[in-house]
């Protein structure tokens, strides 16, 4: 940017632009930090939603352990933000990744789920080699049928090779009941129960083995109404509740939390009385899993995305609108609109009080 535009009013940005409401979102953290807190379990947010190391402080500073994330490289830019407690709730594969964890060390604890003896193998090679150590989570998969090995003595297995392995660390194990969010109630509930009921029974068999299980790792924000007050875990993983979005709030009923995340765009167009075009497509917000909505402006309605355009239609909308007119749209989903930004503005009282660049927005691998 070659102007600040601290303390202007949010109406006077340049458009599209991502923001998001400061109070908002700092209750929403403020609310997960307390949803695990009051259950005797750490809070480990996921930040592959946000991909900002000024949030995850703030996530931090209400109370979270430590930050997860989906890629090494959003682990890096978190560690040298001075983030010290990091998971990587992936597995890292190749020569170079693993090297470049295995040096990582030495700025942070990096965590690593692995659900393979490759992956083993391959993370004590590089840790020798550095002369470091890399903590480690077996991945158990508890009913999404992505990654992880399966509960019980496979995952024992795994745990016992971790633990005799030169350069890591046996630290736990994780799972991700992701197939329960969508589901209705209350299905949602029983899933949930079952899949958190895996990890709690494979804890009881690898440490009735003599391997002591100081982690156990879960959670999302589709499942945030029932899996924090389940027994078997030591840490929730939830992250993308802090700015919530259409899909959260629509298709995975997530409940207490509120939107903050929204694409303020210009209206472009408006040729038709029930039509209007704005400039926020594709390129601009997510409408996979759920299409982005007008906010505070009854009446209009987004009916369509491409690449550069929003489509909407128009009932009677009060007020009126018309070409130069600016609205903000709340996210469809926030994991896939973010990325797609290169900075963040931070809202209070209509205002811009901050602005942060998405520092990890590229880090794919």
């Amino acid at each position: 940017m070659s102007y600040s535009p601290i303390g202007i009013s949010k109406w006077d940005l340049d458009t599209p632009a991502l923001l998001v409401d400061l109070d908002i979102m700092e209750n929403n953290i403020r609310l997960m930090a307390d949803r695990c807190k009051s259950n005797g379990l750490e809070w480990r947010p996921h930040s592959k939603g946000h991909k900002t190391p000024a949030i995850a402080h703030k996530q931090l500073q209400a109370g979270a352990l430590g930050i997860t994330c989906a890629k090494l490289g959003e682990a890096e830019i978190m560690a040298a933000s001075g983030i010290r407690d990091i998971l990587v709730a992936n597995q890292v594969v190749g020569q170079q990744k693993v090297a470049r964890l295995a040096h990582l060390q030495r700025q942070a604890k990096v965590m690593v789920a692995v659900d393979d003896p490759f992956h083993i193998q391959s993370l004590s090679d590089a840790a020798q080699k550095a002369n470091t150590t890399i903590p480690i989570l077996v991945e158990v998969n508890i009913g999404m049928d992505r990654c992880g090995v399966q509960p019980g003595k496979p995952a024992l297995d795994l745990a016992q090779q971790a633990d005799a392995a030169p350069g890591v660390i046996f630290a736990g194990i994780m799972g991700y009941e992701g197939h329960a969010m969508a589901l209705p109630d209350p299905e949602k509930e029983k899933a949930c129960r079952e899949a958190i009921a895996h990890l709690a029974d494979t804890r009881a068999l690898i440490e009735r083995e003599g391997l002591k299980v100081d982690i156990v790792s879960a959670g999302g924000t589709g499942t945030l109404a029932y899996t924090p007050d389940l027994s078997g875990t030591t840490e929730i993983q939830a992250g993308g509740g802090i700015f919530m979005d259409t899909y959260y709030t629509n298709d995975l009923n997530v409940k207490d939390l509120s939107q903050a995340l929204t694409i303020l765009t210009t209206i472009l167009s408006h040729r038709a009385p029930h039509r209007a075009v704005a400039d926020a497509g594709r390129k601009t917000t997510s409408s996979q899993f759920s299409m982005p909505e007008a906010k505070d402006r009854a009446g209009i309605t987004v009916a369509g995305l491409s690449a550069e355009h929003a489509l909407l239609n128009l009932d009677n909308p009060s007020p009126a609108i018309k070409v130069g007119d600016k609205l903000e749209l709340i996210s469809g989903y926030s994991d896939m609109t973010v990325f797609l930004h290169d900075r963040i503005y931070g809202i209070r009282n209509d205002h811009v009080e901050v602005v942060w660049d998405i520092l990890g927005r590229d880090k794919k691998q």
